[in-house]
């Protein structure tokens, strides 16, 4: 006999289908190698007796305060811990029940449907201006379209285009200068038609630049406003373009002076499902949610995003990541820009566990090797 302890970070489903288990056990199984770890923040003391018995009930567990079985203050922050199959149990069970459980029913049924993107996409970085904070990322003329031709090379699924710098305190330029630094990019990938080879994005919330480039042959738009402008929703709508919607508090300029938030993983939960609804009235199909790394978050702030970026799957949408060599790192362990590769490593394949499936890097050939041996490890 040979005993072996495995890693829970494993691919349970193909350790299961390899062992011969059929499908019907394989989906029990699955479900109960599934742990889920939720927060629930000003619960009624009342329901958190009965969320804990019911809990115990099943198997599952739930971590509460001392006094709260007698009632020693009447709300309390509780940690649930439970199985895929417990929280569905759970999920029915409190569906009868008072205090506010009827409500929390539906929360936890939304983890239970979250489901996680099997393949993950890169998104390669390409400036066009002269003032990002990577001074390794900015490009123009020829040297711009060698660059996006060796990045898909290097293994990019998409190519991110901007030709204005978000970094913290920088400042805004009108959308024809913004034009004028892109155009002659955007005009060359389309005569050698490059957007056959691989997906274009463009990093702009300016509705003249976006017409321009969806006209010719970019297909996603990456705006940091989160759709803002109700000009860009309807130009996004009216191309078919997907929209990547990103959580900014403030404006680039400022956003870095004190940042605040009452709970950021659900400050910006609440401005996603404002903007999906506003990206669906305007006919947008295809949408993907970017916490927005950096724009307007403490480093706490964005530790907690990146940590639990699996909060986000309950939306139905693709998530999008991107720390690549941005100033948090530094804030971690003291580094240039120049300098924080294995940081940005280290920040996305956190990510990428946690549900993001569409990383944004500078380093693309770097990032594709580091995500092979992330997929290998994992069996």
């Amino acid at each position: 006999m040979v005993v072996e302890k495995l890693s829970n970070t494993i691919d349970l489903h193909r350790e299961l289908k390899a062992l011969g288990v059929d499908s019907g056990g394989i989906s029990i199984l699955a479900d109960k190698g599934k742990m889920h770890l939720i927060r629930i923040r000003d619960l009624h003391v009342g329901a958190a007796n009965i969320l804990k018995q019911d809990a115990l009930s099943i198997g599952a567990d739930l971590a509460v305060p001392k006094g709260t079985v007698t009632a020693l203050t009447p709300r309390v922050d509780v940690l649930l811990i439970a199985t895929e199959r417990q929280l569905q149990q759970l999920a029915k069970k409190e569906k009868a029940q008072p205090f506010g459980l009827k409500q929390l029913s539906v929360e936890l049924e939304s983890f239970c449907h979250a489901k996680y993107e099997n393949e993950i996409s890169i998104m390669g970085i390409l400036n066009a201006n002269d003032d990002s904070f990577y001074h390794a990322s900015r490009f123009q003329g020829n040297q711009a379209i060698e660059r996006i031709e060796s990045m898909i090379n290097e293994g990019a699924d998409i190519i991110d285009l901007g030709g204005v710098s978000s970094r913290p305190g920088s400042m805004a330029v009108s959308a024809e200068e913004e034009l004028r630094r892109v155009r002659p990019i955007i005009d060359a990938l389309y005569e050698q038609r490059l957007y056959e080879k691989t997906t274009f994005s463009l990093d702009s919330y300016e509705p003249e630049v976006i017409s321009y480039a969806l006209e010719r042959g970019f297909t996603i738009i990456n705006d940091i406003t989160g759709l803002a402008n109700d000009e860009v929703a309807r130009l996004c709508g009216s191309y078919g373009a997907t929209a990547v919607i990103m959580h900014m508090q403030g404006q680039p300029a400022t956003m870095q002076e004190n940042p605040a938030y009452s709970s950021v993983i659900t400050d910006v939960e609440h401005f996603f499902r404002e903007r999906i609804a506003k990206g669906s009235s305007y006919g947008i199909k295809e949408i993907i949610l970017d916490c927005g790394i950096g724009f307007g978050k403490r480093l706490e702030d964005n530790l907690s995003l990146i940590t639990h970026q699996s909060h986000y799957l309950r939306l139905g949408k693709k998530l999008l990541v991107g720390a690549s060599r941005k100033s948090m790192i530094n804030a971690i362990s003291p580094s240039s820009s120049d300098e924080r590769l294995a940081g940005s490593l280290a920040i996305h394949l956190k990510a990428i566990e946690q549900g993001a499936s569409i990383v944004r890097v500078h380093d693309v050939k770097e990032h594709a090797q580091a995500i092979h041996v992330w997929k290998a490890l994992r069996g």
